[in-house]
């Protein structure tokens, strides 16, 4: 099995400053996992995953890690980078339709703001989609212990956790009860979900204002998976490169 971890490769973890750094890093991002709870939140999570495959990439090139290297490496990386890029693209499609949204209230555009809300809804569709795939991907990576295992299984969790909030925490009935019982968007955390409860309480200016900030905010997750999907590319060209040596 590929690359493995801990006593698997046949060397203390501190004989490598590559291994502890892999370690460091990887016990981040599972103490973070629970900690997402705005889009500004999963930065981090995003620049410490691409500080994970940064210290592979220096693993991939010493000797005895290169010689753990199989196909099934490369076919991981296949399925990791497929869900990267389904989810970058998610991502994108979320940002446009804020904007367009932004554009349509702006204009007093009703036919704007209803062109948004079916756009949401086949959004909506489409992230329980690649949800449903990720959760299948989730459950391929832990099937077995190693350190590219370990890294795929917490780049899945941490892009089930961004869709998951894309999507929304909360059922519409349960969104419009909270909303009809305190009239105060505040009171809901989610920043798509403020979106639709704006729209549902005609809060035109405070609508507006969201929308701004969360376009910000929404640009540069999206960004940031540009800049993992790049180190997921180099790591999997460095994979195939000891492969075909």
């Amino acid at each position: 099995m590929a690359l493995h971890h801990g006593r698997s490769l046949s060397l203390p973890s501190s004989s490598h400053p590559a291994v502890s750094q892999f370690d460091e890093s990887l016990s981040r991002l599972r103490s973070s996992e629970a900690t997402c709870s705005s889009l500004s939140s999963f930065n981090a999570r995003i620049n410490g995953l691409r500080n994970l495959y940064e210290s592979i990439d220096d693993l991939l090139l010493l000797s005895h890690i290169q010689q753990t290297v199989s196909e099934e490496c490369v076919d991981d990386f296949i399925r990791l980078l497929d869900a990267c890029s389904s989810v970058r693209d998610l991502i994108s499609l979320a940002k446009q339709d804020i904007r367009d949204l932004l554009s349509a209230v702006r204009r007093k555009d009703v036919q704007g703001v209803n062109t948004y809300l079916a756009s949401r809804k086949k959004s909506k569709k489409m992230i329980q989609k690649s949800l449903k795939n990720l959760r299948h991907s989730a459950s391929a990576a832990s099937e077995s212990a190693s350190m590219l295992k370990d890294a795929e299984s917490v780049a899945i969790s941490m892009l089930e956790s961004l869709l998951s909030y894309v999507l929304g925490h909360e059922s519409k009935r349960s969104l419009l009860s909270k909303l009809m019982h305190s009239k105060k968007v505040s009171d809901v955390e989610n920043e798509f979900n403020k979106v639709e409860s704006f729209l549902q309480l005609n809060k035109e200016n405070e609508l507006v204002n969201h929308i701004k900030e969360m376009d910000s905010d929404i640009q540069v997750v999206e960004e940031d998976l540009e800049s993992i999907f790049r180190q997921l590319i180099k790591t999997r060209v460095s994979l195939l490169n000891i492969l075909n040596n």
